[in-house]
């Protein structure tokens, strides 16, 4: 009785449940189990590695962590092939078809598996043709981005995960070591890895990594190479068509633009683009559609957070205040103008290689806001009447100023502050070169500015960037006639129709009336030689001279990096620097157009003349008297008050 009373309770050891052995983990390092066919590997990391194993992250193939144990994912290719061959070669036509010419992703392949990337390609490219017609919805676009990444993310797992299978049903511990950015992102036999990791912007580097340099399937089959790029040039130029496609598709849906419009668009790289027809196209919203054009070309929305709300808000206050005094030639139309002429220069003679991303955020502006709120008058009008604004500014560039002044007041606006993601130093590196740049537009410090870039064109320093970005956008402002004859001829009336209206109010003040603000007495053809000879084409050959002294040494040192996104320039590769210089024929053709003008305009004032004389009687009828001829030395000179420079 007392034993069966001592065995109550115990269990009975023949009847105990089979142990499970802990062996396997007690002098073991990894341990592997295989889950609905995906393998996974519990690693044990030692105390004095759990620091450094920290910076292993979800990007490694890392999925959890806690402690000192790691656990790893690995699809087990080769199980999923042998049992799944048969299937997935009858579906993947199917799934072809599919991508090719259907939205949907209910239908797409799985992520993990070999066939996800080759469909990813496939539909990509079929949402690249429909969107060239406008016929992506917002919703199909988000799902199959949204594919897209997680097929990457898989891709990215797989490829850099350090387990290598040794049997079918084990694997060896890995032996954890830090790699570099260039071991993590492609393989060793990839010719992309020759690549220094800062060769090219971190997110197009990632795009290569993750898109253009994995096998078709997980497990490479025997015989079977891994693609390789035929040229590093190929693969960067590769990344940069897929982060560009991912830019435009992500901010197609930020803002409506006419198909009109983009069809214009398409020629902002021309030297004498069309702003007239694009304003009519955008119904009077050139600025807005030139600002965030540009701004999207040089991928700056991305690159500095640039709020779609706040951008459309800021370009639609530069609007109003461009038209705020109804004028006919300084107005947005005139703002569009300059700012696309200023990208003209910075893309095709390459000039942005030169600059960081920064500097050109700040040129786009400076160009944007050259002339807001422009007044319809010049400085010398505003100090002779004592204007507010003169009185405001001290005399000293007043109109400059207040562009200046009332733009920044728009940026530090809530609804408008494009510059909010910028560090306290970008802002004021920002600030600076944006004021530096307006305030080089008056007119006044024009021969000063030729002066000092000739000194410096002599030195063998580097030129300064302000300085030089300064005269780009003074040699832009004044560029109409260095256009086609009919951009120029439409931008020469505007502005002495707005140079002409000021003479007008002077005549009603009582004020001396400007150089070529006199309706009656200014010779149109005359004025545009002068202000081509001794404004315009100084202005462009200095330019041009500068230019070819930044760039050339560019040109001929191997250059690895692309800071601008490829769009933005001219694809040929040419092994010597050559400036194109499309302003110099305009200029030559515009002069010869004016003199011909000014000749005819001269035989019909002498026709006018001859007609007047005729009509002045040689004798006074009343008494028939005739008057004594006043001597030459006491008659009274004739001044010619249409003289003076011309410009902007």
């Amino acid at each position: 009785m007392e034993g069966e009373k001592e065995n109550i309770g115990k269990p009975d050891p023949s009847k105990r449940p089979r142990p499970i052995t802990p062996k396997i983990f007690k002098k073991c390092k990894s341990a592997t189990f295989t889950l609905d066919g995906t393998s996974y590997t519990i690693v044990a990391n030692p105390p004095d590695r759990a620091k450094d194993d920290s910076s292993v992250g979800a990007k490694n193939g890392q999925l959890s962590r806690a402690g000192s144990l790691t656990v790893l994912r690995r699809t087990n290719s080769k199980s999923k092939l042998a049992s799944s061959s048969s299937s997935r070669t009858s579906s993947i036509a199917e799934s072809d078809s599919y991508a090719s010419v259907d939205l949907g992703t209910d239908k797409l392949p799985p992520i993990d598996t070999p066939e996800a990337s080759h469909v990813c390609s496939i539909r990509l490219r079929n949402i690249l043709r429909r969107i060239q017609n406008g016929e992506v919805p917002k919703e199909d676009l988000y799902k199959n981005l949204e594919y897209a990444a997680s097929v990457l993310e898989s891709v990215y797992v797989d490829e850099t995960s350090t387990v290598k299978d040794t049997t079918k049903n084990s694997i060896e511990p890995p032996t954890p070591q830090p790699k570099s950015s260039k071991e993590r992102l492609t393989d060793e036999d990839d010719e992309l890895s020759e690549v220094e990791p800062d060769a090219v912007p971190t997110e197009v580097r990632d795009w290569l990594a993750l898109t253009f340099t994995r096998s078709m399937n997980n497990v490479r089959r025997r015989g079977q190479e891994k693609p390789k790029f035929r040229s590093v040039a190929h693969a960067i130029r590769a990344g940069i068509m897929v982060d560009r496609i991912y830019r435009r598709l992500s901010s197609s849906s930020t803002l409506h633009i006419p198909p009109a419009v983009l069809q214009l668009l398409k020629g902002m790289d021309d030297w004498s683009f069309d702003v007239f027809a694009l304003n009519s196209a955008a119904d009077g919203h050139s600025l807005k559609y030139v600002g965030y054009e540009l701004l999207q070309k040089y991928d700056l929305v991305t690159k500095y957070k640039i709020n779609s709300s706040m951008l459309d808000s800021f370009l639609l206050q530069l609007e109003a205040g461009y038209s705020k005094y109804k004028n006919p030639y300084h107005n947005l139309v005139h703002g569009a103008d300059v700012t696309q002429t200023v990208h003209n220069i910075l893309s095709q003679s390459k000039l942005a290689h030169w600059l960081t991303d920064l500097e050109v955020f700040a040129t786009i502006v400076a160009a944007l806001i050259h002339d807001f709120e422009h007044t319809g008058t010049t400085n010398n009008f505003h100090i002779q009447t004592g204007s507010e604004f003169a009185l405001l500014y001290n005399d000293k560039a007043v109109l400059e100023n207040h562009h200046i002044c009332a733009s920044f007041r728009i940026m530090r606006s809530e609804e408008s502050n494009i510059l909010n993601h910028l560090s306290r130093e970008e802002y004021r590196e920002f600030r600076a070169l944006v004021i530096e740049m307006v305030l080089a537009t008056d007119m006044s410090f024009h021969f000063q500015q030729l002066k000092n870039m000739k000194n410096l064109l002599g030195m063998p320093e580097n030129i300064d960037k302000q300085k030089a970005l300064s005269l780009v956008l003074h040699c832009a402002d004044i560029s109409h006639p260095a256009k086609d004859w009919s951009l120029h001829h439409r931008w020469t009336n505007q502005l002495l129709e707005e140079f002409f209206k000021q003479g007008d109010r002077e005549q009603e003040l009582g004020l001396p009336i400007s150089p070529l603000c006199d309706r009656e007495k200014t010779l149109v053809a005359e004025s545009q030689i002068g202000f081509i000879d001794f404004i315009v084409d100084p202005s462009f050959t200095v330019m041009t001279e500068m230019l070819e002294k930044i760039l050339t040494p560019l040109q001929k040192a191997a250059r690895s990096e692309e800071a601008i996104s490829e769009e933005v320039f001219d694809k040929s590769d040419k092994s010597k620097y050559v400036l194109s210089t499309p302003w110099a024929d305009c200029l030559a053709i515009n002069k010869n157009k004016w003199k011909e003008q000014a000749a005819k305009d001269a035989e019909e004032r002498k026709r006018k003349e001859a007609e007047e004389k005729s009509k002045v009687p040689n004798s006074n009828t009343n008494n028939n008297t005739t008057k004594a001829p006043v001597p030459a030395d006491k008659a009274t000179p004739v001044v010619n008050c249409s003289t003076g420079k011309g410009g902007n």
